[in-house]
């Protein structure tokens, strides 16, 4: 198993995901938590994603889940010769919604275990992997999955390959959400859930014999 979860974008240690993947560099970027936004919005962030990475040393391309949707065999074989899965942020209902469609949730729980590939990613692409997504729709309006698909029930629960609640953008000001999704580790701390808490530039790091926070460059 090799995670490489960040707060906001790839974080301030770009140069342990390239050591964590190695020369398996090609990554396939999955940006569907941004479906909702207006498709020449959405187009220009996926092509900003896949400079980021590109800028760190990647070779990414888009893997448009909803090209998948009831059809997991073939989204296996689009994963061949892959060594990173990045799951970029935006609205953790939207991606959780196209995760179960497509069936790459339970195949990302698969590979996991075999350890196949890195898994990283930022934001809503980190918080699909806690245990439930109950609170973040006080950030993430679940109105923007009923745009993409109508009469949709949301999926609450996450994956479970983490033990809590992500809740990123804490104490990070100069991300909009910070101030919301503070408000929500309040609440649900004070309801006594776990949470997992990252401020941005922040990356929790899981192998199989180590679980570490590398804490911001910045203060």
């Amino acid at each position: 198993m090799r995670l490489y979860l960040s707060s906001f974008r790839i974080g301030d240690h770009p140069e342990i995901l390239i050591k964590l993947a190695g020369d398996h560099r090609r990554t396939a970027m999955i940006a569907n938590a941004i479906d909702h936004l207006p498709a020449e919005v959405r187009t220009a962030r996926v092509e900003e994603e896949l400079g980021r990475l590109r800028e760190v040393g990647l070779e990414p391309y888009e893997l448009d889940l909803r090209r998948f949707s009831g059809r997991p065999g073939s989204l296996r074989e689009a994963l061949d010769g892959v060594g990173i899965v990045w799951l970029r942020g935006g609205n953790v209902f939207v991606l959780r919604h196209r995760l179960a469609e497509s069936g790459f949730d339970q195949l990302l729980l698969e590979v996991l275990g075999a350890d196949r590939y890195v898994v990283g990613g930022y934001s809503a692409g980190v918080c699909v992997l806690g245990t439930t997504l109950a609170g973040l729709e006080a950030c993430d309006p679940l109105a923007d999955l009923e745009q993409v698909a109508p009469g949709a029930e949301p999926v609450i629960d996450g994956l479970g390959i983490l033990d809590g609640t992500v809740v990123p953008h804490l104490d990070s000001p100069e991300h909009p959400e910070s101030a919301v999704l503070t408000s929500v580790a309040d609440e649900l701390r004070g309801a006594g859930r776990t949470l997992i808490e990252l401020r941005d530039g922040d990356v929790l790091l899981i192998t199989d014999d180590n679980r570490a926070l590398l804490p911001r460059a910045r203060h």
